[in-house]
């Protein structure tokens, strides 16, 4: 179990570090699409703005699940 939590510290320290340094770069980077994908729901009125992002929570869903997935593959039981 600490090998499963070791792994994953590490991948969530890796994102982090690579969503800095590309929001922080170009600004156009592969995840500055993330928000505004389309279907992601955005409603301007005057003084009032709502932002539903369902696909990009849809898509980073998938995503966790298949990396959780694989994880637990590789590092579950034997």
């Amino acid at each position: 179990m600490s090998r499963l939590f070791f792994v994953l510290g590490i991948v969530c320290f890796l994102l982090a570090g690579i969503f800095f340094f590309v929001e922080k770069g170009a600004g156009r980077g592969i995840f500055s699409v993330l928000g505004h994908l389309p279907g992601d729901i955005v409603v301007e009125r005057p003084g009032f703005r709502f932002y539903f992002p369902l696909m990009t929570g849809l898509l980073l869903s998938v995503l966790l699940s298949l990396l959780f997935y694989l994880v637990s593959r590789f590092f579950g039981k034997p």
